[in-house]
């Protein structure tokens, strides 16, 4: 029995030894690789290393890997980067996107989609942050970010985000500070008076908390406040318009209804500094906007979802059906993927992400086309056809493959298994670190 007990623990530690003694965790071979921020955009092979990128290059051998996926006709992208998405989900009916039931966990509809990073766009405040941060982003495998609402209470809906007196900059920096690995700007949202004071107080929170940036959703005025006076006056450069190709009646939009043009004001905020991102929601896109924008060149800087349980059931669907919706309007695949990995990430100031640089954190989506009969509509029902769409068919999070559609990776072996669990013990008892979410 002590020779059998003797021989099971040697065959266990000479395969932990071959673990150690192979050169990368996964290689992913003959993907056409696109790399916005290297400039990387053909056929080459990824090689990664515990939890980061160890190479891009050609031809490298699998034989040194634990882990092989054949990517040959796939496109091999950074993980991709959603910064409009509302994950505060609760029981409590009462309640909006604030712990209630129009948002939802994360990780179910991330991976499937490619996509590695989120970031919350405002469902807490810095009164319901910490809530927030337990409930949700401790408990996600999806890197969960926040851009923390300007309202105390955050995203609870009725009055309380109409409450300027709970519009707080100092305790809104105080807490972005405190939580700096977390949270990546301030929110504006669902203010419906004629008042700069959310604006105010959110851009004065940035200022505040080391020159972080607001995204804003601009409000329901009626009439609707100047988005010229906005862009050119009130926002710093960095800031965020969000929902930039809705078309609501208590919003100034980006193209002109008469002309079919983008204002030239508008071309002036993005000279200025002012990015836009597409935040598609529920009824927060329109292709009336979105069309003529797109043809004049007049591209997004981030592509989002503005997902919730409202948006994912009706036109928006998720992240692939948004980035699919900009490549039928005319925007160049390269600069889809661009505006869903590198620019959020310049974006929301975390440029270790939405890249394959070396040393960069192993977040990778692998693409495919699918051909068919596509149809793509927004909300009053407008419809573009299309052959093909895009279908995520794997993605990696922190160097470990966490959605697998079709099988494509070769198996790991048990050995390797317990050496993962081993290591997740390390990071967790602080013997080796652990890296943000």
């Amino acid at each position: 029995m002590k020779l059998k007990l003797v021989a099971a623990l040697w065959c266990c530690v000479a395969g932990l030894a071959s673990v150690n003694a192979q050169s990368y965790r996964l290689v992913i071979k003959n993907g056409h690789v696109i790399d916005p921020k290297n400039n990387i955009d053909e056929v080459m092979d990824v090689a990664i290393a515990g939890d980061t990128i160890a190479l891009v290059a050609k031809n490298i051998d699998g034989a040194d890997a634990l882990q092989v996926v054949d990517a040959k006709g796939l496109y091999v992208v950074p993980g991709l980067i959603d910064i409009h998405t509302h994950h505060y989900w609760g029981t409590n009916m009462d309640q909006q996107y604030m712990n209630g039931p129009n948002a939802f966990p994360p990780d179910g509809f991330t991976f499937r989609n490619g996509v590695t990073t989120v970031v919350d766009a405002g469902s807490p405040g810095w009164r319901t942050f910490a809530d927030y941060k337990k409930q949700t982003i401790d408990f996600s495998k999806t890197r969960v970010l926040a851009f923390l609402n300007i309202v105390g209470e955050g995203m609870r809906g009725g009055v309380y985000e109409q409450n300027t007196d709970d519009m707080d900059p100092r305790m809104a920096a105080l807490t972005a500070r405190r939580y700096r690995d977390y949270i990546v700007g301030f929110k504006v949202a669902h203010f419906e008076g004629p008042d700069w004071t959310p604006v105010e107080n959110a851009v004065k929170a940035g200022e505040l908390a080391g020159g972080l940036p607001t995204m804003i959703d601009f409000g329901g005025s009626n009439p609707p406040l100047s988005i010229r006076e906005l862009f050119l006056e009130k926002l710093n450069p960095g800031d965020i318009f969000t929902h930039a190709f809705g078309q609501l009646g208590s919003r100034e939009y980006i193209v002109d209804l008469e002309t079919q043009k983008v204002k030239p004001f508008v071309y002036e905020a993005r000279k200025r500094g002012i990015n836009f991102d597409v935040g598609y929601g529920g009824i927060s896109f329109a292709f009336s906007q979105a069309i003529p924008a797109i043809k004049e060149g007049f591209y997004p800087n981030s592509i989002s979802t503005d997902i919730h349980i409202g948006s994912m059931n009706a036109a928006m669907k998720d992240m692939l059906t948004v980035m699919d919706k900009f490549i039928v309007m005319g925007m160049p695949f390269n600069e889809v993927i661009k505006a869903s990995t590198w620019n959020p990430a310049q974006m929301i100031k975390r440029e270790e992400l939405g890249n394959l640089s070396v040393g960069a954190p192993a977040d990778v989506a692998i693409l495919g086309i699918r051909k068919g009969d596509f149809g793509f509509f927004d909300y009053v029902g407008t419809r573009l056809e299309a052959d093909q769409r895009l279908e995520c068919e794997l993605t990696v999070r922190d160097g470990g493959i966490v959605y697998d559609l079709n099988g494509r990776a070769t198996p790991l072996n048990v050995d390797y298994r317990s050496y993962l669990r081993q290591e997740n013990i390390r990071r967790q008892t602080g013997n080796g670190g652990t890296r943000p979410h």
